[in-house]
């Protein structure tokens, strides 16, 4: 018994040595409840820990030596994809920090988490100065020539300082391209854009355990610009550069990053670029990986876009004796058809459909008509406020966000708008109401 209780007692140090913690400082502190702590993997997040965050914002989360290191993931609100941020921990070291949603995160205590903010920093000034040295069209090659001596440099000493660290992966995989002797600025661009990707490994695990990899491809296509063309032909031609550099990626990691860069154009309403990367990589990605949901919601949004013709559908209106079916296609009394998806539970739906509807006063039936889907999950409702909008044609769609006719469209919020010509071709897909307004005015109409 005695030997026993040696051991324990031997042991109890060594185990309190090897536990480390990971303490946070939210700002303003009403707006935070949790944190939850994840360990990023390249395929899966594994949960880790949870605790509450106090009314003064902070918190405490100690990790026992069965922690190992390796790429952090820390939530802080609902959704989780957007409300969250990731870090290093080395199972070395505590983890301190500061959170405010306008400044961002600053590591107070990490050594890891502390260098590779500085290195981003001060790669990020000297990046500056050469900025400015072209807007200037300085012809000083020499103080140009100085500044790359500087950006090599800032790089040698963060990649010495890092040796051994998981920060190191971070600072080797962002490596710029850096001249030996200056160039004017079109050499010096095209050589950016040449080299952009080559200190960038697809394999490595720490990269794929991170956003690096998403961010370095958003950053190119985005940030990469020729003078000449249009914004459509810049991203078109950036991803065509991108899917080079992706030839050797695994097909899993290509269907991730296409189906975010995918989505990017989806929500910055570039749709010919969108349907650009849908027809030459993520159809036989998608079907590759048997993603079967995703192929439906790529074609519903290629069925969607603007110059396709919408989809067809059936709906019942009342006739002078009996209910009659009827559908999209045998609508032929009108030049254009607004298709607008609302609810009579949704807050924003209740402020413009009476708007809508003032406005159609203004068109003849031979002009314009309004056909109004409903995503309901009952219909009582519903049919109480169609009585305010007596100028629509109805459509109750049951099952709101499963319903067949808003699946169709694609439909993921109400209101939504599509613009129809008389062939039921898609012609605008205004955001919301004031943008709808603002291009029905814009349009010629006969009277």
């Amino acid at each position: 018994m005695i030997k026993k209780y040696l051991i324990i007692f031997v042991l109890l140090p060594v185990l309190a040595l090897a536990q480390h913690s990971i303490s946070g400082n939210f700002t303003p502190p009403e707006d935070y409840k949790m944190a939850i702590i994840y360990k990023v993997n390249p395929s899966d997040a594994l949960y880790v820990a949870h605790t509450n965050i106090d009314e003064k914002g902070k918190f405490n989360i100690v990790l026992d030596s069965t922690v190992s290191s390796g790429m952090y993931r820390l939530v802080y609100g609902v959704p989780q994809e957007e409300y969250n941020f990731d870090f290093i921990y080395n199972a070395k070291e505590d983890i301190v920090f500061d959170f405010n949603p306008e400044t961002g995160i600053e590591f107070k205590k990490s050594v890891e988490n502390q260098l590779l903010t500085s290195y981003t920093n001060s790669m990020g000034m000297v990046s500056q100065s050469i900025g400015m040295y072209y807007r200037e069209q300085s012809k000083d090659t020499t103080a140009l020539k100085e500044i790359f001596k500087v950006q090599r440099e800032t790089q040698a000493q963060f990649e010495k300082a890092a040796d051994g660290t998981i920060a190191l992966n971070f600072i080797n995989a962002n490596k710029p391209y850096i001249p030996s002797q200056p160039e004017d600025l079109k050499t010096y661009i095209n050589n950016l854009k040449t080299h952009y990707f080559d200190y960038v490994d697809f394999n490595n695990e720490i990269l794929l355990s991170s956003n690096f990899l998403i961010e370095r491809v958003l950053n190119y296509v985005f940030g990469m610009s020729n003078t000449g063309e249009t914004e459509t032909e810049i991203y078109i031609n950036n991803i065509k550069e991108v899917s080079k550099v992706l030839k050797p990626v695994n097909s899993e990691l290509k269907l991730y990053l296409y189906q975010v860069l995918w989505q990017q154009m989806v929500d910055s309403d570039f749709e010919v670029v969108a349907n650009f990367i849908v027809d030459y990589h993520l159809l036989k990605l998608a079907k590759t990986q048997k993603q079967t949901e995703f192929l439906k919601e790529l074609e519903s949004y290629r069925q969607t876009s603007i110059g396709s013709i919408a989809p067809d559908f059936s709906f019942e209106v009342e006739g002078k004796e009996a209910i009659i079916t009827k559908s999209l296609y045998e609508l032929n009394e009108s030049e254009n058809y607004i298709l607008v998806f609302w609810s009579s539970t949704c807050g924003h739906c209740l402020k413009e459909m009476p708007e809508l509807h003032e406005m159609m006063q203004t068109f003849t039936k031979e002009q314009m008509q309004v056909i109004a889907i409903g995503l309901e999950d009952e219909q009582f409702r519903w049919k109480s406020e169609t009585y305010n909008f007596p100028l629509f044609t109805h459509v109750l769609g049951l099952g709101k966000w499963e319903n067949k006719i808003g699946k169709q469209y694609n439909v993921t919020a109400t209101p939504m708008y599509f613009v129809l010509d008389k062939d039921k071709k898609i012609i605008a897909k205004p955001y919301d109401y004031p943008t709808l307004r603002t291009y029905l005015a814009e349009q010629p109409y006969e009277d």
